[in-house]
């Protein structure tokens, strides 16, 4: 059954904005999957008319790139796994619970779910993504059980918006590719610490803003009234009322086989084994050590250790695997488009033409506007520096830019896009039980009022 939106008229002028872009977003916005195909022929017809090559070149520019993230795939299903599975571990759990018991009202509970997933993207993006939809769900579930009426699908966008503020932070992957020695832009902008990337003033004035008015800019968003609030459907319900994990303790008289899989000593001696390794690699890397692989390993490892056997670790890995399933299906759409951006040009016609139109006072906020079209195209903070990175970089050499500020505005434009691309929400709409066209209207009225943030830096 289609969802009806009624206007909120006892709202503010936010508010109003809200359920007009929720009533789009649940009329036009289709499955996650779907966009991705749409965006496919979009990319295809851009690049047949804005460059030089024509539509079977095209085709074989889909098909080149078709395959190249699945290294990437991997990387990402195994980072909502092992992130779902430490989230759902008893300890950490608990603390979620916690959290989500201490808000009364569905206000509080946007606030909540939003500060909260923006303040661990600050440690780490993929993190945020995992935390903030069990908190969003949890948060759900606690208010349905004292019976206070809440916005689910606003819920679902506070937790999804820590994908708009990571980019000046610590798993920052421009950041981080800039500050590793020999990276193939070196000549362009040398290796520049990661502190001072994240230490640039104009960064800090960006992620103190970030902290502060998009989870404010959230709660304006909730309709004045419960009675305009979205129903449940069968789906959500489902994911908000699922119950924990059922973890065993070994049996009294165990097999062979039995004994070793609840077998502490086996798990915390593969977890030690592990960490290990990662002690080693950040006490002689530091933060450069800091790169998926490394971060699904501190994740495989801590939930191993808090599992503390194989066998409960098991239980938790093989009920997170379903919420993979939009990523192994839609990541090989979104290389392919990737592929057709990257092979045809289009991204430099693109990015050039932003720099063609800038001057001194306007070339930091084209090169937000362009990183922000390019995203839609090519969601990947790494894959888009990898392909715009160099023009930018050349046309702030010719304008006299500041290389820094230029890098930091290609990635705030490759994360505030975030808000109106449901690539990122592929993991948080698995774990929730809703639908992109449940949360994107309202993650793209945080992305519009989010907007001054970053245009502000632009120009200030």
């Amino acid at each position: 059954m289609t969802k009806e939106v009624y206007h909120d008229k006892g709202g503010n002028f936010i508010s109003s904005m809200g359920q007009v872009l929720l009533r789009l977003s649940l009329k036009y916005m289709p499955e996650a999957s779907i966009f991705a195909i749409v965006l496919t022929f979009i990319a295809f017809a851009l690049g047949v008319a804005l460059t030089d090559q024509g539509p079977f070149q095209m085709v074989k520019n889909w098909y080149k790139g078709f395959w190249e993230l699945l290294g990437f795939s991997m990387q990402m299903a195994l980072i909502v796994i092992t992130g779902s599975c430490v989230a759902n571990a008893p300890a950490i759990k608990k603390w979620i619970d916690h959290i989500a018991s201490i808000p009364k009202s569905a206000k509080s509970a946007v606030f909540t779910v939003t500060f909260v997933s923006i303040i661990v993207s600050f440690i780490h993006w993929g993190l945020s993504l995992i935390v903030g939809a069990i908190l969003a769900k949890e948060l759900a579930k606690n208010l349905r059980q004292e019976h206070i009426p809440f916005e689910y699908g606003l819920l679902a966008a506070g937790a999804y918006v820590g994908q708009m503020t990571w980019q000046g932070m610590l798993s920052s992957s421009i950041g981080l590719f800039i500050s590793s020695p020999g990276h193939v832009m070196e000549n362009l902008i040398g290796v520049v610490p990661m502190s001072q990337y994240m230490l640039n003033p104009m960064n800090i004035g960006v992620t103190i803003a970030l902290a502060i008015l998009p989870p404010l800019m959230a709660t304006l968003l909730l309709p004045k009234s419960p009675d305009l609030y979205q129903p449940l459907d069968e789906e959500a319900i489902a994911a908000i009322e699922k119950e924990s994990l059922n973890l065993k303790g070994r049996p009294e008289h165990p097999t062979v086989g039995e004994f070793l899989n609840y077998s502490p000593v086996l798990a915390w001696a593969l977890g030690i084994l592990g960490f290990t390794y990662i002690g080693y690699a950040f006490y002689t890397k530091g933060l450069n050590a800091l790169d998926f692989n490394m971060l699904n390993a501190v994740f495989l490892f801590g939930g191993i250790l808090l599992y503390g056997n194989i066998a409960n670790y098991m239980v938790a890995f093989k009920d997170a695997v379903s919420g993979t399933a939009g990523i192994i299906f839609q990541f090989p759409l979104y290389a392919g488009i990737m592929g057709i951006v990257k092979y045809s040009g289009l991204v430099a016609v693109l990015a050039n033409g932003m720099a063609g139109v800038s001057t001194e006072t306007t070339f930091y906020f084209w090169t937000f506007i362009s990183a922000s079209i390019v995203n839609m195209f090519v969601p990947s903070g790494g894959g888009q520096w990898v392909v715009q990175g160099p023009v930018a970089l050349e046309s702030a050499k010719l304008i006299g830019a500041d290389p820094i500020k230029t890098a930091l505005m290609v990635g705030y434009g490759n994360t505030w896009t975030n808000m109106a691309q449901p690539f990122w929400a592929i993991a948080l709409l698995g774990i929730t039980g809703l639908k992109a066209k449940d949360i994107m209207g309202y993650s793209i009225g945080i992305m519009i009022l989010s907007g001054i943030i970053f245009v502000a830096a632009a120009f200030l």
